[in-house]
């Protein structure tokens, strides 16, 4: 078995750890070890970077702890000051008389009985749990410190299992001896180990989070987003680790969530976790596939009843080894996704990263306070600059001579949206979000400029073409504005004038169009009146 950089590394630092352990309990330091690599994930998890804790013990530690969700939501699990803290405590629990009944007798070096008394006192459910063992054991020749410690005790005449032999400095957490990798905050796994669902250069723009919201299809319900909602375009949908099973396809593009895929990776412990894709145009793969990080699953689409435009609807769910399904927050699993891999992503939503909430929290599954709210410009700037930029996917690009054209729409409208935001009487968080919808769906709402239209609005469409719409309450008109139009809309909303002054003229000239609408279609109406007439006439 090769061994990854992480791995290797996580072997030279706690070695030793797991050789003191041998020496003060007997366990095999191999076993040990093993088991540190497996539940830590190499040192990566979460609850080793925040908490020192590299087995998963539950309850506290001096009073300390953090918060995760496990067999249950919310369970506690300690949090100790330094990775010795918590390399002490596992052998104090795995000398517990549960499992020391089925290993008391064993030789300190019987990796394998070990591993298999392990099992049997309950340590693990897993059916494959002492193959892993192991597997791990003998693919690192951990076994090697095993014999390093026995034939250090026999040198020095010195009794194995003693709880009085010494604990070294460092595993007892002396800052001037531990390596600084225990201290950072970041990871070092190798490039290509994990992946975002979706390649972007800075942050996923994330329309919908998870949790409670209005129903999209029925604003006046309220429902549970079990997901969070990617804004795309057409992009290469990824697998987002390596060793990941094709669990489910479905190509029913009748169904709520149209053409899907499901990706299950296995963990060590037996448990699972799935993640779902919706609402795709294509998909590349085929039930029981493997798959690995950053290889195309299919393309994100706007399949499905259930949605409203196209974006990818991405779930997690947690599947523990007696098979109980859990919904969980994707935020919290691509923030250790991105912790892992080192990818150095957001996922931002109404200008806050969602995954730099978990990584703060210390918890894979309850959030930090929240991050302090952007402002409305600095929040629209980001989207500007983001690979999503809004305006941008649509309106740039291509072979198209436009002149420049493309450039003056896009400034308008950003005008515009600065001022219809400068008007409404709205809370910072309120007109984050009118950015958000304004710039993901090119439209923004004019209502406040024209109080005797029912509705009006002004949209971007796809090929650059921007479009007045409106509504008297009898009628709804659409009117592609005219260059002389478009120029007359930017000099008012660039003039010197105060902003009532603008949203006045802005307000007038919407009427006019309106107007020049209504008279259209009542002489159109007037004339195919007439038309009738005449030929009704002319049969007689």
């Amino acid at each position: 078995m090769a061994k990854s950089a992480s791995r290797q590394q996580y072997i030279d630092q706690y070695a030793e750890y797991a050789m003191e352990q041998m020496r003060r309990y007997g366990i095999p330091a191999s076993v040990t070890l093993a088991q540190g690599i497996i539940e830590s994930a190499n040192g990566k998890s979460t609850l080793a970077e925040t908490a020192n804790n590299h087995f998963g013990v539950k309850g506290t530690f001096n009073g300390a702890y953090v918060v995760a969700n496990d067999d249950k939501p919310n369970e506690k699990f300690k949090k100790y000051d330094n990775v010795g803290q918590s390399y002490e405590d596992h052998s104090k629990v795995l000398m517990a008389s549960r499992y020391q009944k089925y290993v008391s007798s064993l030789s300190p070096d019987d990796y394998k009985g070990w591993a298999a008394g392990i099992k049997k006192g309950g340590y693990a459910t897993d059916s494959n749990y002492v193959s892993t063992i192991v597997g791990v054991i003998e693919g690192n020749n951990l076994q090697k410190y095993d014999q390093m410690v026995m034939e250090q005790m026999k040198r020095e005449g010195r009794q194995l299992g003693v709880a009085s032999n010494p604990l070294s400095v460092s595993s007892q957490g002396n800052p001037s001896t531990l390596s600084t990798s225990l201290r950072r905050t970041g990871f070092d796994l190798a490039q290509g180990q994990y992946s975002m669902p979706v390649s972007r250069d800075a942050f996923m723009l994330v329309t919908s989070p998870y949790g409670p919201r209005k129903d999209p299809m029925d604003r006046t319900k309220t429902q549970i987003h079990h997901g969070i909602d990617i804004k795309t375009n057409s992009d290469a949908v990824l697998a987002t680790e390596n060793n990941g099973t094709i669990v489910a396809v479905n190509h029913n593009t009748n169904t709520g969530s149209g053409k899907s895929v499901t990706v299950e990776y296995s963990r060590a412990d037996g448990s699972a976790t799935r993640v779902q894709y919706m609402h795709l145009s294509q998909i590349n793969v085929q039930k029981g596939d493997s798959v690995n990080a950053g290889q195309k699953l299919g393309v994100s689409g706007n399949t499905g009843s259930r949605t409203t435009g196209e974006h990818l609807h991405l779930g997690v769910i947690n599947v523990s080894a007696d098979g109980k399904q859990q919904w969980v927050n994707p935020a919290a699993y691509l923030s250790e996704i991105n912790q892992k891999g080192n990818l150095q992503k957001q996922a931002q939503y109404n200008g806050k990263d969602l995954l730099a909430q978990y990584q703060a929290g210390g918890s894979t599954t309850v959030p930090s306070q929240s991050q302090e709210q952007a402002s409305p410009d600095d929040w629209m700037n980001r989207l500007m600059s983001s690979d999503d930029a809004a305006l941008g996917y649509g309106l740039t690009g291509g072979n198209r001579n436009d002149g420049g054209l493309l450039d003056s729409i896009m400034k308008m409208f950003m005008t515009m949206l600065m001022l219809t935001m400068q008007m409404e009487n709205k809370t910072q968080e309120e007109k984050v979000q009118m950015v958000t919808d304004a710039l993901v769906n090119k439209r923004i709402d004019l209502s406040g400029f024209t109080p005797n239209l029912q509705s009006s609005a002004l949209t971007i469409k796809q090929d650059g073409t921007a479009v007045l719409t409106t509504d008297d309450g009898k009628q709804q008109y659409s009117h592609e504005l005219t260059t002389a139009e478009q120029t007359r809309l930017s000099q008012i909303l660039n003039s010197d004038a105060d902003n009532a002054t603008k949203q006045q003229r802005i307000g007038t000239m919407v009427y006019t169009i309106t107007f020049a609408q209504q008279a259209s279609q009542n002489y159109e109406q007037i004339a195919t009146q007439q038309q009738s007439q005449e030929q009704t006439i002319q049969r007689k």
